[in-house]
């Protein structure tokens, strides 16, 4: 704008007979560069300079000027030198050309005068000496469609350099202030996620190592977050480990105890056997000797299956199971092979003969019921009571298997006519390795691991099993029930 209306003014009061009037040229210049900032510079028709305003100025002009730095320029360099790390990452360095800065006389060394000399307008920006923005315009001198000159206008452009410095402070403050949160942020997160997070890891190899149990996890069950949750989850797997570590030790010593026994009669009957001079009581030890051995083989398989079935149960997917089916099946075991019923059962009503001891099926529900487990350790489970319930029962006696459906457990229930359990003994039965078998049974025929494995496979489904006595009007014991309390399948 100050480019065009300097022009049109000079054109129309400087240009006289086709020439430039000088003197009333460098009158004008004068009068203007007491009011103006910038440096002006007129060119005749031929681009030779004939005026230049530096000549009426106090001080030197734009190009080596060192002086006209203000307190803005002055800002931005101590902010360079105080943090250069930080002002390298601005987008500070200018694509602009450098400007022609010489003492030439003449038009042609100053692009934008060149420009006007030939009759085009021109505006450009440049980077001065001192590194600050520095401006340029450019206009032709006509007359009547005629160029008889040019005027050249040039400023530092410090107006332009006080807001790039103001940016560049905004940048710094947003920056610290920026810093300043992280680092608050850092510290925070430190002390409320990484030092929680420390302690339950130097806790949980303390656990590995065995010198801390579930008590000595830190507990921040109080913080409603992850870390909460994980140290719930870590006293809880910690505490399952160390009661699985006093069940393998339980396990170990009761199986040390139970092939020690086997193990002396053995001993002291072969022992005995190289003393003895009788056939007949040569005989009798090696009677001995045979049954300590197939006791101690019976043993070790049953300890085998049972050091097995945590691991298997681990592994097992426990799904929709028809319940009916799984009693059929077991039943049908106790029967001749042409009296069998198909493999799919379409009622409860299922019976079968064992010695003379009658085994039944009742159900107060009409369609099958499914339960949330697995079909081959169910029927284990109901075999091994059935079993049970038949070594027990006298000939002529009766072995009812009842099932009842309520909203979201289902019970099966084992009643037999036999002598009852002894009150004192009714939860020491479900030990593993404990037996307590009829008199008319020789001693060492089972291992007494039957009913301790169907309490495992239960709770592995997530169910119970009890014992109870039977009792009638007179409280008299008149037989014995094991109970199954499973969860209904969701899907029925």
């Amino acid at each position: 704008t100050e480019i065009g209306i300097l022009s049109t003014s000079l054109s129309q009061n400087v240009i006289e007979n086709e020439t430039l009037d000088q003197e009333k040229t460098a009158r004008i210049i004068q009068r203007l560069n007491i009011s103006m900032s910038e440096r002006i510079r007129i060119f005749d028709q031929s681009g030779a300079l004939i005026i230049d305003s530096k000549k009426f100025a106090k001080t030197e002009g734009p190009e080596n000027q060192d002086n006209l730095d203000d307190d803005s320029l002055y800002t931005i360099r101590v902010l360079k030198n105080m943090a250069k790390f930080i002002i390298e990452l601005l987008p500070e360095k200018r694509v602009l050309p450098q400007y022609p800065e010489s003492a030439s006389l003449q038009a042609a060394d100053y692009p934008d005068a060149n420009d006007a000399i030939n009759g085009n307008p021109s505006l450009s920006a440049w980077n001065s000496s001192d590194n600050n923005i520095f401006l340029s315009a450019a206009a032709p001198l006509r007359r009547d469609g005629a160029v008889y000159g040019a005027v050249l206008l040039t400023r530092t452009a410090q107006d332009i350099n006080q807001d790039i410095g103001d940016v560049w402070l905004n940048i710094l403050g947003a920056f610290l202030i920026t810093l300043v949160i992280t680092i608050l942020l850092s510290i925070y997160l430190s002390g409320v996620i990484a030092s929680p997070l420390r302690k339950l890891a130097k806790a949980a190899e303390g656990v590995r190592r065995g010198k801390l149990t579930s008590d000595d996890i830190p507990d921040f069950s109080h913080r409603k977050d992850e870390i909460g949750e994980l140290s719930i989850a870590l006293k809880e797997m910690t505490s399952a480990l160390w009661e699985r570590m006093d069940l393998i030790e339980r396990f170990a010593a009761d199986v040390a105890h139970e092939l020690k026994n086997p193990l002396t009669s053995l001993r002291s009957a072969t022992e005995t056997a190289l003393i003895v001079k009788n056939a007949k009581d040569k005989e009798k030890l090696m009677d001995i000797v045979r049954h300590d051995i197939e006791r101690l083989d019976r043993l070790i398989t049953d300890i085998s299956h049972a050091s097995r079935l945590d691991t298997e149960l681990s592994r097992d997917v426990f799904e929709k199971t028809g319940l009916r089916d799984v009693l059929h099946n077991i039943i049908n075991v106790y029967k001749d092979p042409l009296e069998r019923k198909n493999i799919k059962a379409d009622n409860w009503s299922n019976t079968a003969d064992v010695n003379g001891i009658k085994i039944t099926t009742e159900s107060n529900i009409e369609n099958d019921v499914h339960v949330l487990g697995h079909t081959g350790r169910l029927e284990q489970v109901c075999e091994n009571l059935l079993s049970n319930a038949l070594s027990f029962s006298p000939k002529g006696s009766n072995i009812k298997i009842i099932v009842s459906s309520g909203e979201k457990r289902v019970r099966i229930s084992f009643e037999d006519e036999g002598p009852g359990i002894p009150e004192n003994k009714i939860e020491t039965i479900f030990k593993r390795f404990y037996t307590q078998r009829p008199e008319h049974e020789d001693y060492g025929k089972h291992s007494g691991l039957g009913l301790s494995i169907c309490k495992q496979i239960v709770t592995a489904m997530g169910g119970e099993i009890f014992a109870e006595n039977i009792t009638n009007e007179n409280n008299e014991i008149t037989g014995a029930r094991f109970k199954i309390i499973l969860n209904k399948s969701e899907a029925q």
